[in-house]
């Protein structure tokens, strides 16, 4: 998801060299065992590294793992170190150039040529275009389409060229010479400026909702990450096969997890509790395991005199952890807990990723 620069830029806490190699290679969505090839290392070695990260960071599981390698700009969608863009004017986020083509993955994969939506034929000529669309800044090999795409059954036939070829023929502008796809020795890419892909909008929103926030212009950020929030159309990459679509379907779908928390934690900065209550419950409901979420649900309860919804909030959460989980609530929901039983002001840290 992922990209330029995020909101607010999290630091990651001190982490050993190594320790951030692992993370990197955890939010690339490696297995452990290809993380210990690597690295060489053995996988019991890196059991504890990942072990030690979580526990640093207060993660509680690999996929808040990797959302955290996402947000600190370890990796970006399709894989990769990120390299941060600065900001764009605001008045650029008003009025954007029509693009030649323009392709969605924030939900179902689309396309528009010049406007016009087209068909973009079967689920896995749709994922190599997906693959082609987050990988966006760098070369696709052949091989890498077909691990991506097939996994471990790859097609008998040389069918990725023919779904380039198809693709490259569905994208074209009618007066066109020129396809959006182009191949080199290494593989294949879009080209640079013919194609605006969702995300790479939905992360200028993000930055400019950064900018925003560090100039403390709360209000503007809540209303530019509500508009990168709305380019979200249900689940990304809905019904596509294959390693990578699964990938980049749990990094995306945490990634617009963490920017709705953040979004709803500027809410309360600013005083909307009111506002903020019923998203909130939904996030709840969606996510029964996300203590921020509960911590922020409370938080918003409290002040608006629902004391004792917020504390019902903290025990069905807590109850869930351990059902679920095994375990206890973390040091923030039980801080939160504490300073509303006491009646305190709870004015809390904020509870974002």
């Amino acid at each position: 998801m992922p990209t330029t620069a995020t909101l607010g830029q999290p630091t990651v806490p001190p982490l050993t060299h190594k320790e951030r190699e692992v993370l990197h290679a955890v939010g690339c969505g490696l297995t452990n065992t290809e993380i210990a090839d690597a690295l060489t290392l053995s996988e019991g070695v890196v059991d504890g590294h990942l072990a030690r990260i979580l526990a640093k960071l207060e993660l509680r599981d690999r996929a808040a793992a990797i959302v955290h390698a996402f947000d600190c700009g370890l990796v970006v969608p399709g894989r990769g170190p990120r390299v941060p863009a600065s900001p764009e004017p605001r008045t650029a986020l008003r009025a954007a150039p029509e693009p030649q083509v323009r392709i969605s993955v924030l939900g179902p994969v689309r396309a528009w040529r010049e406007g016009q939506p087209v068909d973009l034929g079967h689920l896995r000529q749709q994922a190599v275009l997906a693959s082609l669309s987050l990988c966006s800044d760098r070369t696709v090999s052949q091989e890498e389409l077909l691990d991506g795409v097939w996994g471990l059954e790859p097609p008998i036939t040389k069918v990725v060229p023919v779904y380039i070829y198809r693709l490259r023929k569905i994208l074209r502008s009618e007066n066109a010479t020129d396809s959006v796809i182009q191949r080199d020795r290494c593989g294949y890419r879009l080209v640079p400026g013919a194609v605006e892909v969702d995300v790479a909008r939905m992360e200028q929103l993000v930055t400019a909702a950064g900018a925003a926030e560090r100039a403390g212009e709360l209000a503007e950020a809540v209303g530019i990450c509500t508009r990168a929030l709305d380019l979200f159309r249900g689940e990304p990459l809905a019904g596509l096969p294959g390693p990578f679509a699964e990938l980049e379907r749990l990094r995306l779908t945490e990634r617009r997890i963490a920017l709705v928390q953040r979004k709803l934690d500027w809410q309360l900065q600013l005083g909307r509790h009111s506002e903020a209550i019923s998203e909130l419950w939904a996030l709840a409901v969606a996510q029964p395991l996300n203590e921020p979420v509960a911590a922020m649900l409370m938080r918003a309860l409290y002040r608006t005199g629902r004391q004792a919804d917020a504390l019902t909030v903290f025990e069905r959460t807590r109850r869930r952890l351990a059902d679920e989980l095994g375990v206890s609530p973390s040091r923030l929901l039980r801080q939160t807990h504490q300073m509303i039983v006491r009646g305190s002001d709870a004015r809390l840290a904020p509870t974002t990723p």
